[in-house]
């Protein structure tokens, strides 16, 4: 058995930013527009205004006052409302190759490595642009690299999943290295046009290449244990797909199409389901709370974030022990958490234990623990 390593993270951040005003200001525009179109029947009292939004609503809701995404033009526009994003030859790179790619480059590029070191490629992401080929071998062209890849979907836990997918053929010798790449355009799922949600998500690329520890060049993280667990629920769903067509109003525009959640419910539900998962596993490994020195958690919601931080560590986290980055990316589905360990890893020391944890529809959670090693 090998033991496998994190030896190179990359994140690629889309260049438009989104800020809190400019999307109230959007939101704003087109409730004005829907409750003018139906002023008849909001005067009967047959239908309920479309109420506005505002930036105080959604820091408190979320935490979140920034978002970068791949094109601001149409979620900006009243009249449209979602990403405008061109049709692409089926000969070019697709968006989230692009996407992926300049993220493994990154991580490769931390690592010391190059293409002809990785074996496989696993692309982990919430959506894909299409249902075949897999976009993961998309990517492994791409990039120059021989072996196999494949995709997987476990939604907003997908990047844990696919590090214990990559770590556990590692461990077995059936491979030496992976990368595993998550390419998130939220944005095309996120209805813009749903007070409640509206604010919710943004577009980035994360990758995470893992090795057999002797291949290491350079400071890495030994993953010591990962876990994953899943329970099915409603709560959190998304009924676009394949067969839209085969059914009646298939075609029509239906909310159900895009990213629709029960927040109460999910809060209710996904927080207790977390903090026991993470404590199990800790617990399993002989990992007191006091041994853990960074909590890289999943960045949906400031408050998810705060309660379970506090329920792992038994305590209210000192600044920087639970890192957030959501106030600038927003939740970014299963790339969040490695956002987070990408860009607050640095200064852990010789041995310093760390908990990287992604959660979200399914439900699912994935949890990996590791420790820092400096050469």
């Amino acid at each position: 058995m090998f033991r496998p390593a994190i030896t190179g993270t990359g994140v690629f951040t889309p260049p438009n930013v989104i800020t809190n005003a400019e999307l109230v200001t959007a939101f704003n525009a087109y409730a004005d527009r829907v409750n003018a179109e139906n002023a008849p029947a909001i005067a009967a009292g047959e239908m309920e205004p479309m109420q506005h939004s505002s930036e105080e609503f959604i820091v408190k809701a979320s935490g979140i006052e920034n978002r970068y995404v791949m094109d601001k033009t149409g979620v900006l526009d009243p009249a449209v409302m979602h990403p405008l994003l061109r049709q692409r030859d089926d000969d070019e790179p697709g968006i989230m190759t692009e996407m992926a790619v300049d993220a493994a480059k990154r991580a490769l590029e931390q690592a010391g490595k190059t293409a002809a070191d990785v074996d496989a490629v696993i692309c982990a992401a919430s959506n894909l642009e299409r249902a075949y080929p897999a976009v993961a071998i998309e990517i492994q062209q791409a990039l120059g690299i021989e072996g196999f890849a494949f995709d997987m979907n476990v939604a907003c836990s997908s990047a844990t999943f696919g590090i214990q997918a990559a770590a556990d053929m590692v461990r077995s010798g059936s491979i030496r290295s992976a990368l595993v790449v998550n390419p998130e355009i939220c944005s095309a799922h996120l209805e813009w046009r749903d007070r409640d949600c509206h604010f919710i998500f943004g577009d980035v690329a994360t990758a995470t290449l893992i090795e057999r520890i002797e291949d290491a060049k350079g400071p890495h993280f030994e993953i010591l244990s990962t876990r994953c667990a899943t329970q099915f629920s409603n709560n959190i769903r998304n009924n676009n797909g394949f067969l839209r067509r085969s059914r009646p109003d298939g075609m029509k525009d239906r909310r159900d199409m895009q990213f629709m959640q029960n927040g109460r419910k999910v809060f209710k539900e996904v927080l207790p389901m977390v903090s026991q998962h993470i404590a199990d596993h800790m617990a399993a490994e002989g990992v007191a709370n006091t041994d853990l020195k960074r909590l890289w958690l999943h960045q949906a919601n400031k408050t998810m974030n705060d309660f379970i931080g506090k329920k792992v560590l038994g305590r209210e986290p000192e600044p920087g022990e639970q890192p957030n980055i959501l106030q600038d990316y927003a939740n970014t589905s299963s790339a969040g958490s490695i956002i987070a360990f990408s860009q607050n890893s640095d200064d852990l020391t010789e041995g310093d234990l760390g908990l990287i944890c992604s959660f979200g529809a399914g439900y699912s959670v994935g949890s990996v623990i590791v420790r820092r090693h400096m050469s």
